[in-house]
C-alpha cells in the first residue's frame, strides 16, 4: 500500500484532525485517509465504510435507560423459573 508523509502541515489543521481522530476513535493516519477520501469525493474501502456506518449507528442508537441497568444472569434465571 502506498504511503504519504506530508510536511510543513500547519499546527492547526493538525490539531483538527487529532481531536477529529480522537472523536470518531480512529488513529491519525486512518482519520488523514477517511478526510481526504471525503475531500476527493474518492470511495473508501468496504471495511473503512463498514467502520463508519456501525460508528453511525452506534451514535444514534437511542439507550433505553429502563433496560441499561437490567443483570442478563437475572433475566436468565427469571426465564427459567416460568
Amino acid at each position: 500500500m502506498p504511503s504519504l508523509q506530508v510536511r510543513e502541515l500547519p499546527e492547526n489543521i493538525y490539531h483538527l484532525l487529532q481531536e477529529r481522530a480522537k472523536k470518531e476513535h480512529r488513529s491519525l493516519a486512518q482519520e488523514a485517509v477517511v478526510t481526504l477520501a471525503r475531500g476527493l469525493q474518492a470511495p473508501l474501502s468496504q471495511k473503512n465504510r463498514r467502520m463508519e456506518l456501525i460508528q453511525v449507528i452506534a451514535d444514534n442508537l437511542p439507550v433505553d435507560q429502563s433496560v441499561a441497568h437490567l443483570d442478563p444472569v437475572e433475566l436468565l434465571r427469571e426465564d427459567r423459573e416460568r
